[in-house]
């Protein structure tokens, strides 16, 4: 075998150093040997061009950014934004009557629901927060609560894509694809873009971190973090049986013949992608390891976090982001844990219970190392819940204590990055039912974020059947009034 790895170089005669660096990336996997290969990867391109843009490598944005990295909290299933950021205290006056003007719902919903959790003041800014996120509610200063969102349908499947993907319906890049690809990534021994979900896939699977007609390598690198050890974590990152230089002399050789195949297709996407990801399997084995082991953190900082799914993922996160992985998201659990079709005190005070002490220690320790002004963190889910109750129906909800799905009028929050502090922006009807005041489409959302990013989603496009795609599709606006 060492014999035919020896004699590979003829493979590449045709093709120029840069071709073989930039193009696909080949030689990644020889930087343990090559000083000089390694600085060349780091050399950022002149310019942004899509046949030449399939590698991770550092890119520079349209215009200068406000944040680096996203670190994207996903409430999966709908929190309720009247239980957790958007207090309506008219309920209470309308509790058990019927609300005037309700509109309609996915599910038959009757009489009004007032919240069962108390609001409070923080900060100077005097933000309110419900009960339910104390620790988050320490950083109320840093937070850009945006009231008014809006999604097209209350239903999971296209809501999640949306919300993911800036379409409800056809196959597209993620957000974190996009971002990948306008921007590459700042570690190139780690994943772009990681998306984590303890014990299983949210509703739509992979649909939710796919490239779609990006190029594979900017897909999303699940992680299941309901596993604890590094190895377990990211599977098959050590070879049980072979050493390190056995193993680039498998991986030379196989990326030899996939070359030749390439040369013969020229175009071909697939095959680049592999070879793309192989080099990246290769280089994590250094790297990946390490970052996503937790217990190399001090005990104090473990203890903040706490020895949960959500608490490891968290801190997990901030490791990548400290390593310059550019796109992270982080996933409740799997399915959709935040659907809380009834008992919504019990299931909602558990679910808080399950992620904010987390997300405080995050913001905590961002602030604390300096990176929450390079890394905006999002909160929030597909779509909001309903003023009103749930009643019993086929569907599988048995108790009148819970809330429907409401794409009318939901909230998310932002940190950093750029962002404004210690605001509520926008605002629904004086029940939560509806966006009424500066309403806030998911475009917008996914406008601003590539904003901060230093990405114009207008130019930020990619050639696919005929026409140039985008995130925003044809929509999105940035909005200005959010940043700081």
């Amino acid at each position: 075998m060492k014999i035919e790895i020896m004699n590979y170089h003829h493979l590449f005669q045709n093709y120029s150093r840069r071709e073989v660096l930039m193009r696909s990336g080949l030689g990644i996997g020889w930087m343990a040997a090559s000083t000089a290969l390694q600085q060349s990867l780091h050399a950022k391109p002149p310019a942004l061009n899509q046949h030449e843009a399939n590698t991770l490598a550092a890119r520079s944005p349209h215009f200068p950014a406000r944040a680096k990295a996203v670190i994207h909290i996903f409430a999966n299933g709908g929190p309720s934004h009247i239980d957790t950021f958007d207090p309506k205290p008219k309920l209470e006056e309308y509790a058990g009557r019927e609300i005037p003007g309700a509109l309609k719902t996915e599910r038959r919903t009757g009489a009004a629901l007032p919240s069962p959790f108390r609001f409070q003041q923080y900060g100077e800014s005097g933000l309110p927060v419900s009960e339910l996120f104390p620790s988050v509610a320490r950083h109320a200063d840093r937070l850009l609560v945006v009231r008014s969102m809006h999604a097209d349908v209350p239903n999971h499947e296209p809501s999640l894509l949306l919300m993911n993907c800036g379409d409800g319906r056809l196959v597209r890049p993620s957000a974190g694809a996009w971002v990948t690809y306008g921007l590459g990534t700042e570690n190139q021994n780690l994943p772009g873009f990681v998306a984590m979900c303890p014990g299983g896939y949210p509703i739509s699977g992979t649909a939710n971190w796919r490239s779609a007609f990006l190029p594979g390598v900017f897909q999303g690198t699940y992680i299941d973090t309901k596993k604890k050890k590094g190895d377990e974590l990211v599977e098959y990152i050590r070879h049980p049986v072979l050493d390190e230089k056995v193993q680039r002399e498998q991986f030379e050789l196989m990326a030899a013949l996939d070359r030749k195949h390439l040369q013969q297709r020229k175009t071909d996407a697939a095959l680049e992608s592999r070879i793309t990801s192989m080099e990246l399997a290769w280089r994590m084995q250094f790297e990946a390891g390490e970052a996503f082991d937790v217990t190399k953190e001090p005990k104090h900082i473990l203890e903040r976090y706490g020895d949960t799914p959500h608490g490891r993922q968290l801190l997990i996160a901030r490791r990548l982001v400290e390593r310059g992985v550019r796109y992270v998201q982080v996933w409740h659990g799997a399915g959709q844990p935040w659907d809380s079709h009834q008992k919504i005190e019990q299931n909602h005070r558990k679910l808080a219970g399950e992620a904010d002490k987390p997300i405080g220690a995050l913001l905590d320790d961002l602030v604390g190392l300096g990176l929450l002004d390079s890394t905006l963190v999002l909160w929030g889910g597909e779509f909001g819940r309903t003023p009103t109750v749930e009643l019993p129906n086929d569907a599988g909800t048995k108790t009148a204590t819970g809330r429907d799905h409401n794409h009318h009028g939901f909230t998310v929050w932002m940190a950093g990055g750029g962002v404004k502090g210690g605001v509520a922006y926008g605002a629904t009807d004086e029940f939560g039912f509806k966006a009424v005041e500066n309403p806030v489409h998911v475009h917008d959302l996914q406008a601003t974020m590539l904003h901060l990013l230093g990405l114009d989603h207008k130019k930020l496009t990619y050639r696919h059947s005929g026409r140039d795609f985008r995130l925003t599709d044809v929509h999105g606006r940035v909005l200005t009034d959010w940043l700081a």
